[in-house]
């Protein structure tokens, strides 16, 4: 009877260390299968503003400061749809005569094709609803001035939901090598537009 008892416990015991070691080589893959899918909705919307930034800086001169002021110029910013068509007068055919034939709003030009693209939800980080930092202004390249923008989403807002301990361990590798602990699209330091996962 002993003996059995003894078996039985040693079962359970074995049963729950099993489990243990399954979580914890399992609990790392989950949350790498979803942070990617969480970054990838991100990187999207990091895209999104970019591509949004860059039409409001031909239109400007400048990249805007802040969300308002960007899903404004999204909403109501008209693009002219124009036709170039050779000189009729150039016999060497390199001039050409724009014709503008109309004109487009900013965000149709831009997201018109996208399928389920709401453009209100743009300045939120999809699932914690935290807004994007963004952020413009200027910085001295080879003694000229360059106009600079950066936007943001931090790992702890990205990752909202996940595995508390397994976000801190990664915004902390990240802090180790000097890299920002998140995702973002520009820079404030350099004139770039490029997004740090690329």
């Amino acid at each position: 009877m002993k003996r059995k008892i003894i078996q039985v416990v040693l079962l359970l015991v074995i049963l729950v260390l099993a489990y243990l070691v399954y979580d914890s080589i399992n609990k790392p893959l989950n949350f790498n299968a979803k942070k990617v899918e969480k970054e990838a909705k991100v990187i999207q919307d990091l895209k999104d503003i970019r591509s949004g930034q860059l039409i409001f800086k031909k239109m400007h001169n400048e990249y805007a400061a802040n969300l308002d002021t960007l899903l404004q110029f999204l909403r109501e910013g008209q693009i002219p749809i124009v036709k170039k068509i050779p000189d009729p007068d150039d016999t060497t055919f390199t001039r050409t005569i724009n014709d503008t034939l109309g004109y487009i709003s900013v965000a149709d030009s831009l997201y018109g094709r996208r399928l389920h693209f709401i453009l209100d939800s743009l300045p939120y980080i999809p699932i914690s609803g935290v807004m994007y930092s963004i952020d413009a202004g200027e910085v001295e390249k080879g003694g000229l001035k360059v106009n600079v923008f950066e936007a943001s989403a931090h790992y702890s807002d990205i990752l909202k939901g996940l595995d508390n301990q397994l976000i801190i361990n990664l915004i902390k590798s990240r802090n180790d090598i000097e890299k920002y602990p998140g995702l973002k699209v520009g820079s404030m330091e350099e004139p770039s537009t490029d997004g740090n996962w690329e």
